[in-house]
């Protein structure tokens, strides 16, 4: 159990049997009447977000989340395979539960797999990936860093919008939380 005075941003709670996760938080105390905790919280099932104030020193049962680093060994059919580094035991998981992420997973990539009992809420890639253009507009004498940019699908199927410059066959490291180029390799 955790006090909503220790709501932290972060944290988190059980609520109507779903995990959620305080994205937003503040302690107000009025003038008149008790002291409250306003928060925002995101769901990390549906990734809903609703707004929630409890009353100050109010309890929630806090949600025991589990993290395990694993490696994408291999696909086959419609399952994602997983090798956790510790156990060297394998895990299954399907697109669905990877979510969107799955656009830049690739053989051999380590993972942080987060749990919630027997369920999975989050994979967690790194913060950047390397990845080769397979298809590209080709680039034009002239072009430079400072023009536009035009699509690129990179090896895993991803989309990325890259300068004009990048040409099929080269290596871009993309930032996997807001899908955008950073630099060539």
């Amino acid at each position: 159990m955790i006090s909503s005075n220790d709501f932290r941003t972060g944290v988190t709670i059980v609520l109507d049997g779903s995990v959620w996760r305080v994205i937003e938080f503040l302690h107000v105390k009025p003038g008149k009447g008790s002291a409250f905790v306003r928060t925002k919280l995101k769901n990390s099932q549906t990734g809903s977000v609703v707004e929630r104030t409890f009353r100050a020193g109010e309890t929630v049962p806090q949600a025991t989340l589990e993290k395990s680093e694993m490696q994408h060994t291999y696909k086959e059919g419609e399952d994602f395979v997983f090798m956790d580094m510790e156990t060297y035991e394998e895990a299954r998981l399907k697109e669905s539960e990877i979510g969107d992420r799955v656009k830049y997973l690739k053989h051999d990539m380590t993972v942080n797999v987060v749990r919630w009992g027997e369920q999975v809420l989050e994979v967690e890639l790194p913060n950047s990936v390397t990845l080769e253009v397979v298809e590209t507009d080709p680039g034009v004498k002239g072009d430079t860093a400072t023009g536009g940019t035009k699509p690129a699908i990179v090896e895993t199927g991803a989309q990325v919008m890259v300068p004009l410059f990048i040409t099929k066959g080269e290596r871009i490291r993309i930032d996997t939380r807001t899908d955008s180029y950073q630099g060539r390799e």
